[in-house]
């Protein structure tokens, strides 16, 4: 029987293909596209995917597996859309840059020997979190992206086809 975080790290190696699925080949037009100028486009959400997976949930495993008295870089995930001009990159660069990432974080994940799940640090307003929460938090940080990804193909869909969408079944 698998453990929980056999699955998940099986799950966070699936989701690699769900992504690309997803995300290759799509036109410009549609990874710019927003239904809503508030919200982010596909373009900004591969360019944070790219950045989550390096800087903020492998960072922060391989940091509390390896040092969890030492607390792990900061991270600035709402300002890095500004800061690192996601809109003006190049979308399919960074689809392949995401995948490539994953494929890393995946071999690194399978290369752990008796990891220490339960290691932990002290975050002044999040409390403790352990490597096992970090680890978890990734494969949901992935679905919370997968949903999004698909809400903004459904809402361009809407705004490129000018059909109801009810006999689908909404």
């Amino acid at each position: 029987m698998m453990s929980d975080i056999d699955l998940i790290i099986t799950q966070l190696k699936k989701n690699k293909t769900v992504f690309a699925g997803l995300l290759i080949d799509l036109s410009i037009k549609e990874c710019i596209w927003k239904y809503n100028p508030k919200k982010w486009c596909l373009l900004e959400v591969i360019c944070h995917l790219v950045d989550e997976e390096i800087e903020d949930f492998r960072t922060r495993v391989k940091t509390t597996l390896e040092t969890p008295c030492v607390l792990p870089p900061p991270i600035d995930s709402v300002g890095w859309v500004k800061q690192r001009n996601y809109i003006d990159q190049n979308f399919q660069r960074k689809v392949k840059e995401f995948l490539t990432e994953r494929t890393k974080s995946i071999a690194w994940l399978l290369t752990l020997e008796n990891p220490k799940w339960n290691n932990s640090y002290h975050h002044q307003k999040s409390g403790t979190l352990s490597a096992h929460l970090f680890l978890s938090n990734w494969l949901a940080h992935d679905y919370l992206h997968i949903r999004q990804i698909l809400n903004i193909k459904f809402e361009y869909l809407k705004h490129i086809s000018g059909q109801k969408k009810n006999y689908a079944g909404i």
